[in-house]
This record gives C-alpha cells, structure tokens and sequence, in this order.
C-alpha cells in the first residue's frame, strides 16, 4: 500500500464490491416486497446461494492475491517477520497490511462454509466481515505515527469509513436483512474505495502537484473533499437502488398472473422449495 498502485487497487476493489453490494442487496429487497412467481425466479434461494458463492470466492482471490503482493512483490519481507542477524523487524508496515488482508481472507472463508454447508449459524458471515474491517481500522489507526499532517489527516479519515462499516456490520448480526443496514454498508464501501484512490492523487500525484502536507487550509479542502466523496457514494447507491427497482419491477409486470396457475404440479412444487429467504 506504500505507493500510487497499492491504493488504487484496493481502492477499485471496494468500489467493485460496493456497487456488487448495492445490486444484490436491492435485488433481494425488492424481490421480497414483491413475493410472486416471477419475483421467486429473479431471486430464489439456489441464485441466491450461487451468488454468495461467488462473492466470497472473488474476496479470497483479492485478498490472498493482496497478502502476495504485499509479501514477495517489491522488496517485501517474503514471510520474514524478524531478522536475528541484524536484530530488528522486517518491514512491520507491510506485515500490517497482510494482516488485514488475512481477515478478509478468513471472513471468506467462514462465508464460503457458511453458504454450502450448515456447520455455522447464520449470523456469523455479518459477524466475520465486522471483525475484518475493524481489523482494517485498528491496524490504520496505529499505523501513522511519524508521518506528515496531511498525510495522518487522509488516513484520518478513511478511519471514519471503516469503523462505520465495522459497526453496520456488527449489527447485522443481530438485525439480518434490514435494508436500510445493507445500502449504508454499501454507501461506506463506495466512500473507502473512492477515498483510498483519493489517498493515492494526494500522496503519490503523478502529474506534478505537489501538495503542502503542513498547511491548514489545504486539510480543510481534504475534508471538504471527503464530504464529496460521501455524496456521491450515496447517489451512486441510490441510482443502483432505484435502477434494480424499476427492473424487477417490469419484469414482473411482463409477467402473466395466471402462470404460476398453469405450471405443472411438479414445476410448482419444485418453485415452492426454491421460494426466497
């Protein structure tokens, strides 16, 4: 993360996932206000299942591919924690960021087993996520001593994003499949992805700018900045809110009232068992 191209790409990762949030989280809202035939079809259980599967699988693709890049690309510390020789730790900087990658690693995992199996309980998924970006957070919090003003205000910052979503997360468990939890989820992870590429311009500018990382005025443009980028996590959610609405909605509308009527009894019985959570 030491870098332009250790921001961006997290950064786009959460933005993939929040927008990947906002849909299916939609999706599945919207298709239980409308509980019909042709609402079951657009998100049954078996979907629902596949979709989860396939989440979690790209979670643990992005996170063991971040624990790699940390660890071996670049001069990291290849696994190296200490160096008795020499006496002293081996790039604890980048350990922490294997670290938070490691509990995004492990949340996926226990979601991977929770959505193929039923060893687990329900709620443990939300809980594994919630621990994962406190993780994030805590790691963050400690990780800015002896840098620049600027430099502890932008991380500062992203803290505000994380530990909100730490807490969304958390009571999820006890409050499943509430809509308005899930979209500001999603609202926090397009503001973490948005800022963490914000981070990277500020930091790393590659057309020149050179930033005054001591002046008052200039912390003051970041936050304002980070107002902005709320803003438009908020429309972005709200327009993939209102798009997959309005979908389901037309679907449902082309869809015959009587066809559920004229299914056979095994293609009804078959729709029953595969109705949505």
């Amino acid at each position: 993360m030491g870098s332009f191209q250790g921001h961006i790409l997290p950064g786009t990762v959460f933005l993939i996932i929040g927008i990947w949030w906002a849909g299916k989280f939609s999706l599945w809202h919207t298709t239980r206000r409308n509980k019909s035939f042709g609402s079951t079809r657009l998100a049954s259980r078996t979907l629902q299942r596949r979709l989860e599967i396939i989440e979690n699988c790209f979670f643990l693709f992005c996170s063991v591919t971040g624990m790699i890049c940390e660890q071996y690309v670049a001069n990291g510390p290849m696994l190296h924690l200490y160096d008795f020789a020499e006496k002293h730790w081996e790039q604890l900087h980048i350990w922490q960021h294997t670290t938070m990658y490691l509990f995004f690693f492990l949340a996926a995992v226990v979601s991977l087993i929770l959505h193929t199996t039923k060893a687990l309980p329900v709620a443990l998924d939300k809980l594994m996520l919630g621990i994962a970006f406190f993780v994030e957070g805590f790691l963050f919090l400690y990780h800015l001593h002896g840098r620049t003003m600027l430099d502890v205000h932008v991380h500062q910052l992203l803290l505000y994003a994380i530990f909100g979503e730490s807490l969304v997360f958390f009571l999820e468990v006890f409050h499943r499949d509430n809509i308005i939890l899930d979209l500001l989820c999603c609202t926090l992870t397009l503001l973490q992805g948005s800022w963490f590429w914000e981070i990277g311009f500020v930091l790393y500018p590659s057309n020149g700018t050179v930033w005054d990382m001591k002046d008052h005025n200039t912390m003051m443009f970041i936050t304002m900045c980070f107002s902005w980028h709320l803003a438009f996590a908020i429309l972005v959610v709200g327009v993939v809110y209102g798009t997959v609405s309005c979908v389901v909605r037309s679907r449902l509308k082309r869809t015959p009232p009587m066809e559920m009527g004229l299914l056979k009894p095994r293609e009804r019985d078959a729709e029953s068992e595969d109705e949505i959570l």
